[in-house]
């Protein structure tokens, strides 16, 4: 038997034992109120009520279809005002992703009132409006962004500053970032372009500040936080360099403040080495340069290093002869190490040892500061013809370097 079979013969059931019930005992129902009063039986009055209900429903079915249909129909309905903004949003999208910024600005203005996510409209069209050039409209654009989406302050503090920093407005954009991070201090990417704008601001005392919490939070990558922090350190150190010391003070003591202040792994590198010698050298310190300079030939040979090596003088120079006179044992022929050699021998006196390490250098490598110092060395020594040989073998070098040209025949 079937299941609608089944159902046919429930419901003659049901209609019979309600129609052997009405037929028992209809019951009585009376409904009085002032003047008006309604009687029937219990059975009609139930039926009434539940056609009453049944009425009920199909009206407020009919009233939802109608309102459907209307907000199909109405050109001004919300969804429909939504689904056109929807449209002109996407076709403003594109024609920001394409470059055409004019358009672009106008069809994510135009939508952005009446779009599903204005935000994403007003954030675009200020971008727009900033590669047109025109600032104020961007501005206002970001403003309408914050009022129709506040709790996307962040988002919107992030775009200011980025296209604060794009026209060069650096200290309005830092003005930015530090409201930002002070709401939000574990912001990582304001953090980061924050130390774009004290880069871009050479603000190295406030740059150095955030190094530690740069590199804690791995904001960049390992080789370009070693590099902004040997930048930042080799700028306070030239900094450093060129601001006069108190009076009564050493006149390098801010360099070597600025020495101390480094990372022992930076004050291993051989190029910031150079430039922190270069600078005790400017100040007249030599002394404590030699020592720094020995320090990291020791643990490093380094040419440019070793090249300075032979330029300071040492508190003992005949020690700084020997030192140098050992690293030969490694690098025998290295024209640099033998140009210093030659340097530091002559700064002991010892002529014929400085001729002998300025000639090896001099075969080794044909330098055109290695031919100076020895054929002034020469010619103090009293041996012209030999240092005008040297002179020539220079004038040589720096005639290879000369453009071709015509000249008389000899």
């Amino acid at each position: 038997m079937s299941k609608s079979y089944i159902a046919i013969l429930a419901v003659v059931l049901v209609a019979a034992l309600l129609g052997m019930a009405v037929a028992e005992d209809p019951g009585y129902l009376l409904i009085a109120w002032r003047n008006f009063s309604i009687e029937t039986s219990v059975w009609v009055g139930l039926g009434l009520l539940l056609a009453f209900w049944l009425l009920v429903l199909l009206v407020r079915a009919l009233v939802r279809v109608l309102n459907a249909s209307g907000r199909r129909i109405n050109p001004w309905s919300r969804r429909n005002l939504q689904q056109r903004a929807n449209v002109i949003a996407t076709r403003g999208l594109l024609e920001f992703a394409e470059g055409h910024w004019k358009s672009a600005l106008r069809l994510l203005k135009k939508s952005a009132p009446h779009a599903e996510l204005p935000l994403i409209n007003y954030l675009a069209a200020a971008r727009a409006a900033q590669e047109m050039g025109d600032y104020t409209e961007c501005d206002n654009l970001l403003r309408d962004a914050y009022e129709s989406t506040p709790k996307a302050d962040v988002a919107i503090a992030v775009t200011q500053a980025q296209l604060q920093m794009g026209r060069g407005q650096l200290e309005q954009a830092l003005a930015t970032l530090t409201r930002l991070r002070k709401d939000h201090p574990k912001h990582l990417y304001a953090l980061k372009l924050m130390s774009q704008v004290y880069l871009r601001l050479e603000d190295w005392g406030r740059l150095l500040e955030l190094l530690p919490e740069l590199r804690k939070h791995q904001v960049l990558s390992p080789q370009d936080q070693d590099a902004l922090e040997y930048q930042v350190h080799s700028a306070l150190l030239q900094q450093a360099g060129q601001r006069a010391a108190a009076v009564d003070a050493d006149p390098a003591s801010l360099v070597i403040a600025a020495w101390e202040q480094m990372p022992r792994r930076m004050r291993e590198d051989p190029l910031v080495v150079e430039a922190y010698c270069l600078q005790l050298r400017a100040k007249g310190r030599e002394q404590l340069a030699e020592e720094a300079l020995r320090i990291a030939l020791q643990a490093s040979y380094n040419d440019r290093l070793v090249h300075l090596y032979g330029l300071v003088q040492g508190r003992d120079p005949a020690r700084q002869l020997s030192t140098a006179e050992q690293w030969l044992q490694a690098h025998p022929n290295n024209a640099t190490l033998l140009l210093a050699l030659g340097r530091l021998a002559q700064r002991n006196s010892l002529w014929g040892k400085a001729r002998d390490y300025l000639e090896a250098s001099f075969a080794s490598k044909r330098d055109i500061q290695t031919c100076a110092e020895l054929a002034r060395l020469l010619d103090r020594m009293g041996e012209t013809q030999a240092s005008r040989d040297i002179i020539n073998d220079g004038f040589a070098l720096m005639e290879e370097s000369l453009p071709a040209l015509p000249l008389p025949s000899r």
